[in-house]
């Protein structure tokens, strides 16, 4: 029976039909980024203080300067405070000004801003002073909703499909992006904010599915990271339309509104030829097969479309399969480390950019710019080092930027933000290395469900990320020495990982582990690899594997 890997090969491993369905899963991550980080630019701290309007009643013809001596005490600086004032009394304004007022309280009334700022979440719903964290709390939420994706949409796209569920996050992004818009409160906006990032999880999963199973072995890292491209081109977008639209609202429409324009992907977007054969659905492959030969100008024999069959394995896999093979139990374990420490490190610099000392806007533009070459780099380094190489090194280096940065005074913002900067290159390149390599380790019946698992844990890293910025009240080291240790210690445990440079997708649970397999092939052909790899040393590491 020919394996599915041929029958790819008779459509064309990366063929017009290939490269147009990569862009067109694609296109909707250039819209990721605004519900990632876009938050970031509609709290941006700007002056304020107590409303002390009630003095007005005794005082109407106080100037503003006038009223805010009279109400507001001042700190060592001799600034006015922030976050209190001083309790109001019922005398008249000449007594006000002959004894002062000495008692304060926390500013009851709310807050006053400058008169000239556009709108913004902090500003519209008060997140500062005792509401300050509501901020970190929301993107705390917002990452819950990553975690609730991953845990739905993961397991659902390998029960009834990639290509329903894929649509089914593109609608939801789209209802609950512009419906943040127009939200009354903040609780409402934390709670539309939950379903879209669930929705940017469900789109992140089969776009993963798609454009690595329909692709051949030698293409399928360009393929995912091709498409990973479009979220850094995202995120220079994100800075450049967040610095032109200061409304917050505004910006959110603008960044939300777009993903209605992909409507037609409802006759486009075709179903993973791979996943209807483990599904027995032979019929339907044989269609979606003849369709990416024809748009290819490819023909597949007859004799070889017969041999089309149901896998004798068509059960999805679920989370407990995960772990009843050892080496897949290994995989499973080690592989979820990475993704939490590469999420934690990745959003754990993101979230941060109004922190490093410099413009927040240019600080976005350089974390965006950075991750164009480090996604495209990977498809070199994965070709040249393999993925347990590259996955390991890049997760070292981010830790180590991390800690680094922890050694650096505050009055070094330029050397701080040129630290991060490097941190955010090699944690992005991270991210995309496990992106690849979780789908190569994972068998096809059970691949949505172990990314469905690594990305939970991704997430439970994202949730963690913006509340461990709170630690920096206590030192402002704290936070990034977290950040830096994580990876450093899942860099160590991927060099105990397989590597799966060249390997064949697994379909099943029973088949062999990827090292193994490539082991049993070189044997077949002679005693050592193209890579000069000696075969017998090979073959005892991946027997002793299993």
């Amino acid at each position: 029976m020919a394996e599915f890997g041929d029958f790819i090969s008779a459509v064309g491993k990366f063929g017009l039909y290939q490269k147009l369905l990569v862009l067109f899963v694609s296109l909707p991550l250039l819209l990721s980024p605004f519900q990632m980080t876009g938050q970031v630019f509609m709290v941006v701290d700007v002056p304020h203080h107590c409303n002390t309007s009630w003095i007005r009643a005794v005082g109407p013809n106080l100037t503003e300067e006038e009223q805010l001596n009279l109400t507001l005490p001042r700190d060592a600086e001799g600034s006015y405070e922030q976050c209190s004032m001083y309790s109001p009394v019922d005398w008249d304004l000449d007594s006000i000004v002959a004894y002062g007022l000495n008692a304060t309280e926390k500013c009851s009334s709310g807050w006053v801003y400058p008169s000239a700022q556009p709108p913004s979440l902090l500003t519209e719903f008060d997140l500062v002073c005792d509401r300050k964290d509501l901020n970190d709390i929301s993107q705390s939420v917002y990452m819950m909703g990553l975690l609730l994706g991953a845990m739905i949409f993961g397991p659902l796209s390998d029960r009834i499909g990639r290509r329903p569920i894929f649509l089914i996050s593109l609608l939801l992004q789209g209802l609950f992006g512009v419906g943040i818009a127009f939200v009354p409160n903040f609780y409402v906006y934390m709670a539309f904010r939950c379903v879209a990032g669930a929705s940017v999880s469900g789109i992140l999963i089969t776009d993963l599915a798609l454009a690595t199973e329909w692709v051949g072995v030698s293409y399928r890292p360009k393929a995912v990271l091709i498409s990973h491209c479009f979220l850094a081109i995202g995120q220079m977008i994100l800075a450049g339309l967040s610095y032109s639209i200061r409304n917050w609202r505004m910006l959110e429409i603008a960044g939300s509104a777009p993903i209605f324009a992909f409507f037609f992907y409802i006759w486009v977007i075709p179903e993973s030829a791979r996943w209807l054969v483990t599904k027995g659905r032979i019929e339907e492959a044989k269609k979606v097969l003849q369709k990416a030969a024809s748009v290819n100008k490819r023909t597949i024999p007859p004799e070889l479309l017969e041999q089309l069959k149901p896998e004798t394995q068509t059960k999805s896999g679920g989370t407990l399969d995960l772990f009843r093979k050892k080496h897949l139990r290994k995989v499973t374990l080690i592989m979820s480390c990475a993704w939490f420490a590469d999420s934690l490190v990745y959003y754990g610099l993101s979230l941060n950019v109004t922190g490093f000392g410099l413009d927040v806007y240019l600080t976005q533009l350089a974390f965006g710019a950075v991750e164009l070459p480090a996604r495209l780099c990977c498809i070199f380094l994965l070709q040249w080092f393999g993925r347990k190489k590259t996955q390991a090194v890049l997760l070292l280096l981010s830790g180590l930027m991390c800690l680094v940065i922890t050694g650096i005074p505050e009055d070094q913002p330029v050397v701080i933000t040129v630290l991060a900067t490097i941190g955010k290159f090699t944690s992005t390149a991270s991210f995309s290395t496990s992106y690849v390599y979780a789908a190569e380790l994972f068998p096809t019946v059970v691949r949505q469900t172990g990314v469905g698992l690594c990305s939970t844990l991704a997430r439970m890293a994202g949730i963690m990320a913006p509340l461990i910025h709170l630690l920096s009240q206590y030192h402002r080291a704290i936070p990034m020495a977290i950040f830096g240790s994580a990876p450093v210690v899942g860099g160590l445990l991927c060099f105990l990982l397989p590597e799966t440079r060249g390997a064949d997708l697994a379909d099943n649970t029973r088949t062999a582990a990827p090292e193994l397999s490539r082991t049993l092939e070189i044997l077949s052909k002679g005693n050592t690899t193209e890579d000069g790899v000696d075969s017998e040393k090979d073959m005892h590491r991946c027997l002793e594997s299993k």
